[in-house]
């Protein structure tokens, strides 16, 4: 089983500050991740995830006011985890290589997208319908609205690869990062809405069309 980080908790109810609240949080979230896989998030409950982590569910009411609040807490987890990953295999490149940083960053989110449970519908943000006029959008805790996932995506990966490629993480490089992220995730659906382990082919294109935006700038 694995904790959450500090990211994670942005939008709880209640951060956990003891070992078991924060165990209790992960069981949480990892039922929810099963259940989104068995039954998709129109028939996901608070009281099902509650069931399967065995935990009462005021204890899923202590964390979460709903069940969009804890499917954003599930991919804040998934977007901890990817930039640990994406750390790690970075560690290993050459800082002149971007092209195997891309690789990298490209292949660590295949990896999930194939084995982590729920990575499905709830990659890095919740994949359910914008709310409709009239209706209220997604909020956080505090009131605010939900961030686009895409944008927490590429605010990591700008600070990760500012690091690798020894530069400063700026307007510039942060726009870059964000297009590209934006492009292969557009791509990405459509690799594995075709193909349950996604279409090799498509996959091979995204990476040929990311790296030859990237090669304008980075070379």
């Amino acid at each position: 089983m694995h904790g959450v980080s500090a990211d994670t908790h942005d939008g709880l109810r209640r951060v956990p500050m003891q070992q078991r609240s924060a165990a209790r949080l992960a069981r949480i979230l990892d039922a929810c991740a099963e259940l989104l896989d068995e039954t998709g998030y129109e028939e996901l409950s608070t009281r099902a995830v509650a069931n399967r982590a065995g935990v009462p569910i005021g204890s899923v009411y202590r964390f979460f006011g709903n069940k969009r609040a804890m499917t954003d807490a599930l991919a804040r987890r998934n977007l901890d985890r990817y930039a640990d990953r994406v750390e790690r295999r970075l560690a290993a490149i050459p800082a002149a290589d971007w092209r195997a940083a891309l690789d990298a960053i490209l292949d660590e989110y295949l990896a999930m997208k194939r084995t982590v449970p729920g990575f499905g519908l709830v990659d890095f943000g919740t994949r359910v319908p914008a709310a409709a006029p009239g209706q209220v959008s997604a909020r956080t805790a505090d009131g605010e609205p939900v961030p686009d996932a895409n944008h927490r995506v590429a605010d990591r990966l700008t600070s990760l690869l500012a690091a690798q490629l020894r530069r400063a993480p700026d307007a510039g490089l942060r726009r870059m990062v964000l297009v590209a992220v934006e492009a292969a995730d557009a791509l990405f659906q459509l690799a594995f809405r075709t193909d349950a382990s996604g279409d090799p082919d498509i996959i091979t294109e995204t990476r040929e069309l990311v790296r030859a935006y990237l090669a304008r700038t980075l070379g």
